[in-house]
C-alpha cells in the first residue's frame, strides 16, 4: 500500500467504489462549532451535515473541538478534516469520506482560539456529543459546583475547560459585541438534553456574578435532540483494512451499522441545515422518542454488556446470540414499554425488532467492555427511571433491576474474572474505596445507591434497593444463569 494520506488532494484518485465530496471544499463556510469530536459526531451529525454541504448549502460546515486529547485532531489534521465512514453489516460494507470537519481545535492548547471560533459571528449552531459525565451533574442532577474545573472556569473565564465555560463565556462575548446568539443543540444520551444542558448552563452562569444567567435563560435556544447509531470503536485491523481498499493510509476511520436516526425539536432562530431532506426527523417535542431510545436501545445496550462481561462475552453479537440473554433482553423490553407514553404514535414493535436485527450485526464487533464505561452516569436515566415508573404503576421492575445488579457485579469482577481496566466509571475511586465484595449484597447496593444518586428520593427506593440486592447475591453466588432462573429464564439446551 501507499504511504501517501487521504486527503484533498489524494481523494479524487480513490476507487470508484469508494463516495467522495462532490462539492467543492474551498467554498464552505464553518456555520457549526462541535464539542467533542468523536467517533459518534463523525459517524452521525457530520455525516448528516456532509448531505447538507453537498445539496449545496455552504454555509455549514463544522469546526470540531477536542475538549481533551488532541488525538483526533492528530489523527484528521493531515488528511486536511477528512476520514471515511465504512457502514458494516453483516454480509457488506460500503465506504464513504466526509468531507463537513473543515478544521480541528484542541481546547487545552489553545482556549482562545476555541473561543474565537464560538464567537465569530457566522457560527449559528454549536452542537455537542461531550459524553453525560462531562455535564459535571451533582448527585442532584443540578451543576456539580465544587468540581475543580467548574470553580477553574468561575476564576478564569478567559481560560475554560470545561463546556460551560466555553459556551457562557462566548455568549457573553458575542452579547457585548452585538451578535445573536447561536443555538446550543446538545446530542448527548442525557433525559431532555437541551432543557438540562439549558438549566446547567443558567447554573453555571449564575456563578459568575452577571446577570449573563438572564440572557441564557431567555434569548438562548437549547432544542433537544435524540440520536441513534451503534458505532463501535475502531481497531488497528479496522484501520489496515479500510486503507488497504482506499489505497491510501486513512488514520481514524469510522465504523457504523446502516440504521441511523435523528429526532430534533425545531428551534433555530439563528437559522439551521435543511437537515429534513436527508431523513432527520424536526419534531415539535422531541420527548417520547428519546424516552424509547434511552429505555428501549440504550438500556438495552448496558444490560447486554453487563450479563455479556459476566458470561464471557467480548461483543455485542455474541451476547445476542446468547439465547439466555436474548430471552432476557425480550423481558427488559416488556416492562420498559409500560413506562413508555401511549398516545405519542411509538410503534415499540417495529422498533425493538429493528434493535435486535441491529444487534445481531456481526459485522461490527461491538465490544461490550465499551458499552460498559460510565454506568453510574448512564443507569439512572436508562434503567432506574424506568423502574421508578413501572413499580409507582404497581408493577415489579424484575428485568430492569438486574441491569443495577449485573452492573456492579461487573464492577466487582474487575481484577479478578475480567481485566483490572476493562472498563472504567467516574466513581471508580469511590468504589474502591466502598470496596463492595466485602459487603454483604444488601450493604454494597445501599451503599452504591447512596454514592450514585440512584432513585435519590424517591418513594420507590428501598423496593428498588431490595430487588437489586436479591439480584446480586444471586449474582454472587450463581452467577448469571442464577440470576436469570430466578426470572424464569431457562437453558435451551436439554
Amino acid at each position: 500500500m501507499t504511504d501517501r494520506r487521504l486527503s484533498n488532494s489524494t481523494r479524487q484518485a480513490l476507487p470508484a467504489s469508494v463516495a467522495v465530496p462532490g462539492y467543492d471544499r474551498n467554498r464552505i463556510v464553518p456555520g457549526i462549532v462541535h464539542l467533542g469530536v468523536g467517533a459518534f459526531h463523525r459517524a452521525h451529525q457530520a455525516a448528516y451535515v456532509d448531505d447538507c454541504l453537498a445539496a449545496g448549502e455552504t454555509e455549514w460546515g463544522i469546526v470540531g473541538v477536542s475538549l481533551r486529547s488532541a488525538d483526533t485532531r492528530d489523527a484528521l489534521a493531515p488528511q486536511d478534516g477528512l476520514y471515511t465512514l465504512a457502514v458494516r453489516s453483516s454480509d457488506s460494507e460500503s465506504l464513504r469520506v466526509v468531507g463537513s470537519i473543515m478544521s480541528m481545535l484542541v481546547a487545552p492548547e489553545d482556549p482562545g482560539a476555541v473561543l474565537a471560533a464560538l464567537t465569530d459571528p457566522r457560527t449559528s449552531i454549536v452542537t455537542l456529543t461531550i459524553t453525560e459525565k462531562a455535564y459535571l451533574r451533582a448527585a442532584g442532577g443540578g451543576l456539580d459546583a465544587a468540581h475543580p474545573d467548574i470553580v477553574h472556569d468561575l476564576a478564569n473565564p478567559q481560560i475554560p475547560r470545561t463546556a460551560h465555560g466555553f459556551l457562557a463565556e462566548s455568549l457573553a462575548r458575542r452579547r457585548a459585541a452585538g451578535i445573536q446568539p447561536f443555538t446550543v443543540l446538545c446530542c448527548d444520551n442525557l433525559p431532555a438534553n437541551g432543557a438540562t444542558l439549558h438549566r446547567l448552563l443558567v447554573e453555571f452562569a449564575a456563578l459568575r456574578g452577571t446577570d449573563l444567567d438572564r440572557h441564557i435563560a431567555d434569548e438562548v435556544a437549547f432544542p433537544s435532540s435524540m440520536v441513534d447509531r451503534i458505532v463501535p470503536a475502531t481497531t488497528d485491523a479496522d484501520r489496515a483494512r479500510i486503507s488497504g481498499q482506499l489505497g491510501v493510509e486513512d488514520a481514524w476511520p469510522v465504523m457504523t451499522e446502516p440504521f441511523c436516526q435523528w429526532v430534533v425539536e425545531d428551534d433555530f432562530p439563528a437559522g439551521r441545515p435543511a437537515w429534513e431532506r436527508f431523513g432527520v426527523t424536526m419534531v415539535g417535542d422531541v420527548g417520547p422518542f428519546e424516552d424509547m431510545k434511552l429505555r428501549l436501545l440504550n438500556g438495552s445496550h448496558s444490560a447486554i454488556a453487563y450479563l455479556g462481561l459476566l458470561s464471557g462475552h467480548e461483543t455485542v453479537d455474541r451476547a445476542f446470540a446468547d439465547p439466555m440473554i436474548r430471552q432476557f433482553v425480550d423481558g427488559l423490553w416488556a416492562e420498559a414499554i409500560t413506562t413508555l407514553p401511549k398516545d405519542a404514535g411509538l410503534d415499540t414493535a417495529d422498533y425493538t425488532a429493528q434493535l435486535a436485527k441491529r444487534y445481531s450485526n456481526t459485522a461490527l464487533a461491538h465490544r461490550t467492555a465499551q458499552i460498559a464505561n460510565d454506568g453510574s452516569q448512564k443507569l439512572p436515566q436508562r434503567i432506574v427511571a424506568s423502574a421508578m415508573e413501572r413499580l409507582s404503576g404497581g408493577a415489579p421492575p424484575a428485568y430492569l433491576m438486574l441491569v443495577v445488579a449485573a452492573w456492579l457485579a461487573a464492577c466487582e469482577a474487575r481484577g479478578k474474572s475480567l481485566p483490572q481496566s476493562h472498563f472504567t466509571d467516574p466513581l471508580d475511586l469511590a468504589l474502591a474505596a466502598l470496596d463492595t465484595r466485602h459487603l454483604s449484597a444488601s450493604e454494597a447496593v445501599v451503599a452504591v445507591f447512596d454514592l450514585a444518586g440512584f432513585a435519590k428520593g424517591g418513594a420507590e427506593r428501598l423496593t428498588l434497593i431490595d430487588l437489586a440486592a436479591a439480584h446480586l447475591e444471586r449474582l454472587r453466588q450463581g452467577g448469571v444463569a442464577a440470576a436469570f432462573t430466578a426470572l424464569g429464564i431457562q437453558s435451551e439446551k436439554t
